[in-house]
């Protein structure tokens, strides 16, 4: 399916909870984006800035990530372009409780009937439809951070698992970028050929003016246990919240180009992509050093 396609389908799926959030990345990151095998039985339907995969099991799919509100007639649309339903979605995941990641869920939620899975911070801000107040991104007030409340949240605990159609999901607490932010890992199969997949939370150091992690040393440690703990998962491949930050469209034109081999699996994807969360993290530290001085 084109991408003209997809969005054509997406503006048809357009209700109140899908009214678009305006900002200055929005347009790039809702861009369209047909979706793609990754391995086995899971999917990239995401758009182009934003990721969501589709993992499907003998016994119904889950989803994970929601993208903007005006993200989720597009996700929808790609689910429905593989040959799947939305109402044969049975779990929600969400990365963390910003609007880009976050807004959708409502809509996908009404379109699915199925709960969203969250740690328990990040189900408090689904719930309101906002960051948490401890947020570093709070500053920007519910007017910028706002997006459809999530009815239906269920909570699990760092380490908790649950199982669908025997493929089982783990929720990895990765906290720092948001207080609730959660990576999702499981295991896909193509014939024998089962892998390690993850879907990595963003791992950034990015907040409102005036924030200063600096001054927030709790939040700094739990940064740093989140990428450090994203770099030892095992990893044979990496989908990134914002998929640009771990190239998977590079690796895509690379699979595309040689077929017989897919460069979507990359061991060492994940540790890559923490060495990059670090690297931003020891550069704003350095920057409210100096700008302290």
């Amino acid at each position: 399916m084109t991408a003209s396609l997809l969005l054509s389908l997406g503006l048809a799926l357009a209700t109140p909870d899908t009214r678009p959030i305006e900002c200055s990345a929005c347009d790039g990151w809702n861009e369209p984006q047909a979706p793609f095998r990754l391995h086995g039985d899971s999917w990239y339907v995401g758009t182009r800035g934003l990721s969501s995969v589709l993992v499907a099991t003998p016994e119904g799919l889950v989803l994970i990530d929601g993208g903007l509100p005006q993200s989720a007639p597009l996700i929808a649309a790609s689910v429905e372009s593989l040959g799947f339903r939305m109402d044969q979605v049975r779990y929600l995941l969400n990365s963390h409780e910003h609007f880009d990641h976050a807004g959708g869920l409502a809509a996908l939620q009404r379109l699915s009937g199925a709960p969203v899975l969250a740690t328990a911070e990040g189900a408090h801000a689904l719930r309101r439809g906002s960051t948490a107040h401890d947020d570093p991104q709070a500053g920007f007030g519910d007017e910028v951070n706002g997006y459809p409340p999530v009815a239906d949240v269920r909570e699990l605990a760092d380490g908790n698992t649950f199982t669908l159609g025997g493929t089982t999901f783990t929720l990895q607490a990765s906290p720092g970028h948001a207080p609730g932010g959660s990576t999702w890992t499981w295991r896909s199969c193509e014939g024998s050929d089962c892998r390690d997949l993850v879907f990595a939370d963003s791992l950034t150091a990015v907040s409102a003016p005036g924030y200063r992690f600096t001054d927030q040393p709790a939040r700094v440690e739990a940064l740093r246990a989140s990428i450090a703990r994203v770099a030892a998962l095992p990893c044979d491949l990496l989908v990134s919240a914002h998929p640009g930050f771990s190239g998977l469209f590079e690796k895509l034109a690379e699979r595309e180009a040689e077929p017989s081999r897919n460069a979507l699996l990359d061991p060492g994807a994940c540790r890559a992509y923490a060495e990059t969360g670090e690297a931003w993290l020891a550069r704003r530290l350095a920057e409210e050093a100096r700008s302290a001085d």
